[in-house]
C-alpha cells in the first residue's frame, strides 16, 4: 500500500471514530432504555471498524 492510500485510510479511520464518539454521546444524553443500549452497541461496533481501519493503515 502506498503512502497516500495509508494517509487517506487513517483519516477515514479518525472520522469513523469521531462518528462513534458522537453517537455514544448522543445515546447517553438524549435516549433511554433499549434505544440507548442499541445505539451504544452500534457505536462500539463502529469504533471497532475505525480501529481496524487504523490498524490496516499502519501495516
Amino acid at each position: 500500500m502506498d503512502a497516500m492510500t495509508k494517509m487517506w485510510l487513517s483519516i477515514a479511520a479518525i472520522l469513523v471514530m469521531g462518528v462513534s464518539v458522537f453517537l455514544v454521546t448522543f445515546a447517553r444524553t438524549k435516549t433511554k432504555g433499549l434505544v440507548k443500549g442499541i445505539l451504544s452497541l452500534l457505536a462500539f461496533i463502529i469504533m471497532l471498524i475505525g480501529f481496524l481501519m487504523g490498524l490496516v493503515s499502519i501495516i
